[in-house]
């Protein structure tokens, strides 16, 4: 089941082409601007067809099982190469329920760490989680970018599956340990990416472009991602100086904002029901301010963030969402 959790501050929870999209360059406030950022809301090209299977075993280091392509991306039959590094699976997690609930661990992985169009679940509370799955069916979570597939297919399930499986997969993604997972690089440049499988993806021999006002997060490793190894996770390159300046925000910013301790704990490792931002997904976490920001996103708690965000610039989110990546979870 695709639990795409968010900020509360995580207010709660491509190209047909080669050709890389340009770097965004914008100091204009996200309540003013029109169209969301491409680079944190990646949208599939159209009709992007998905990768050949060749029919044969792959494997991955660590592991010594074997799958065909076909068979790592069913997403009712979750494909596990690490069993011994986590509990064991509910029926929920590893299989869904045919044919409206996919399996949630296809989507956040078996380890619960997720990837970026989703949402690390590792480590939240079973009632926050709870509370997300609610906010999704009854239409109170909502994405900036409507075509975003990870957002729409989350909805889709939200609305399906039960309760009891809900309270049952939120039981094992809370018992897991949030781990180091994103690899945080300070850089004027980027590689060149496109969009594929709803992620940046490096445009193979294209080198690097300035990376201007945006994050590029993409996996460390292509090819395990694309077998959707829970042991090789992503690194994100972000503008110079995002992280002085994320450091100096989150703690309020010289007033500008409000500091994010307040609420999500110190060492911003959670409090209480509000969930833990440090160590996640940053294109993700950049993703819930955003929206929360434009109206977009709703619920409980979502207005608690309102005057955090009143006064930050895109250029300001892009700088939380660094640090808040850099820091250990």
């Amino acid at each position: 089941m695709k639990f795409t959790i968010g900020l509360l501050a995580l207010a709660i929870f491509a190209v047909p082409s080669v050709k890389a999209a340009p770097p965004q360059q914008s100091t204009q406030s996200n309540k003013d601007a029109a169209t969301p950022p491409y680079w944190a809301y990646p949208v599939n090209p159209p009709n992007e067809p998905p990768p050949a299977d060749d029919g044969k075993p792959k494997t991955v280091p660590g592991s010594n099982k074997m799958m065909t392509r076909s068979q790592v991306t069913d997403g009712y039959n979750v494909a596990d190469w690490r069993p011994d590094e986590h509990p064991t699976m509910p029926e929920v997690v590893e299989h869904g329920k045919k044919p409206t609930v996919r399996a949630c661990a296809y989507c956040h992985l078996p380890n619960g760490l997720g990837r970026p169009e989703n949402a690390s679940l590792a480590g939240l509370s079973p009632d926050y989680i709870m509370k997300q799955v609610a906010e999704f069916r009854a239409d109170e979570r909502k994405s900036s970018e409507p075509r975003m597939g990870s957002v729409k297919a989350m909805e889709g399930v939200a609305k399906a599956v039960s309760d009891d499986d809900v309270k049952i997969a939120a039981e094992y993604f809370a018992s897991l340990k949030l781990k180091p997972w994103i690899r945080v690089v300070e850089s004027s440049t980027a590689p060149k990416t496109r969009v594929s499988g709803t992620m940046l993806i490096p445009v193979e021999g294209a080198g690097t472009e300035p990376i201007g006002n945006r994050i590029v997060e993409m996996p460390e490793d292509l090819a395990r991602t694309e077998l959707r190894d829970a042991g090789s996770g992503f690194v994100a390159y972000v503008p110079p100086g995002s992280l002085k300046k994320g450091a100096e925000l989150t703690a309020g910013g010289g007033g500008k904002t409000v500091r994010c301790a307040i609420c999500h704990g110190p060492e911003l490792r959670g409090l209480g029901p509000v969930p833990p931002i440090a160590g996640r997904s940053p294109s993700y976490i950049f993703r819930q301010l955003f929206d929360i920001q434009h109206g977009v996103r709703h619920g409980e708690w979502t207005m608690l963030m309102n005057a955090p965000l009143e006064k930050l610039n895109e250029d300001d989110l892009i700088s939380i969402a660094a640090y808040l990546a850099s820091l250990k979870p």
